[in-house]
């Protein structure tokens, strides 16, 4: 793992911190052949997290809860973000890529018009753990060219903007550093904040944008609310708000999501997330007549 980059903590200048709207607790599914996850996102939330569909976080130590994987399955319609904190997955699909999604490495996926897949471990023993993020894609680009992408762990830039405090930026840009991944319509960011004692975290957000934090390590507050272990705190839309701050008195790992959202109808029936039912309904017919890939 490359060293984190020293950068100066007044580059982010949040004037007014955002509120917690209200904490979520995710809920113990599976998925694919038989995969224990949590859903953090589900359904009920899409407009209020719009552009973000879904997300899911999954960890375990035991082979039986991940071993089955994901076999073939197809999407339309949105991006999926895969992000390993442990363990290793091997992706193949039907426009012919096939990669290693392992330690610290983010694999992300445009669904666009349609593309069949497959998520399989490639351990049998040991820890896999991560999240995977669906982000929806705006009406004129849903039925675009698919497209895959894999970064690796010593791809992603990380930043250290004091001594207990270190960022991976996956998407976007904070503290004056830009992750692999840019949208400009969806302009999601990502990062994975890591505390290793007490500390703070700046991150500038724009008023429109919706965001998002989840605690995978310890616990964090922000303005006095704490969030605890596993649990999201859904960050109030305020127009005075121009950011964030994040603390904590222990060590802890969250990741921070936010994005501008699309303000578009959603219209989704399992892997497939168009804007109109007649849309899914095509999705439907097109994967049943083979014409998907």
């Amino acid at each position: 793992m490359s060293q984190p980059t020293p950068v100066d903590q007044n580059t982010e200048t949040v004037a007014h911190s955002r509120n917690v709207e209200r904490l979520v607790a995710g809920q113990p599914t599976s998925d694919g052949a038989g995969v224990r996850l949590t859903r953090v996102i589900t359904q009920h939330l899409q407009r209020r997290l719009d552009p973000y569909l879904m997300l899911d976080a999954f960890g375990s130590d035991n082979p039986d809860d991940y071993i089955a994987g994901f076999p073939n399955h197809p999407h339309r319609g949105f991006e999926t973000i895969t992000y390993m904190i442990a363990g290793r997955m091997r992706h193949n699909d039907s426009r012919g890529n096939e990669g290693i999604l392992q330690n610290g490495g983010v694999q992300w996926m445009t669904a666009g018009r349609g593309i069949i897949h497959s998520e399989l471990p490639e351990q049998e023993a040991g820890v896999m753990e991560g999240f995977q993020l669906w982000l929806n894609l705006p009406a004129n680009e849903k039925m675009g060219e698919p497209a895959y992408k894999d970064i690796q762990n010593d791809d992603i830039a990380e930043i250290q903007p004091n001594a207990n405090v270190k960022a991976r930026v996956i998407a976007g840009t904070s503290h004056g550093v830009s992750g692999t991944i840019q949208h400009p319509v969806t302009q999601p960011l990502y990062l994975d904040i890591h505390f290793s004692g007490p500390g703070h975290f700046r991150q500038s957000l724009k008023p429109d944008h919706n965001a998002f934090i989840f605690v995978y390590r310890g616990a964090v507050a922000v303005n006095g609310k704490n969030i605890p272990l596993k649990h999201m705190a859904i960050l109030e839309n305020d127009p005075q708000a121009d950011g964030v701050v994040i603390e904590t008195d222990d060590a802890a790992k969250l990741i921070l999501i936010a994005g501008r959202p699309l303000k578009e109808p959603i219209a989704q029936y399992g892997p497939f997330v168009m804007n109109t039912q007649q849309e899914i309904i095509q999705a439907v017919t097109d994967f049943q007549e083979g014409r998907l890939n």
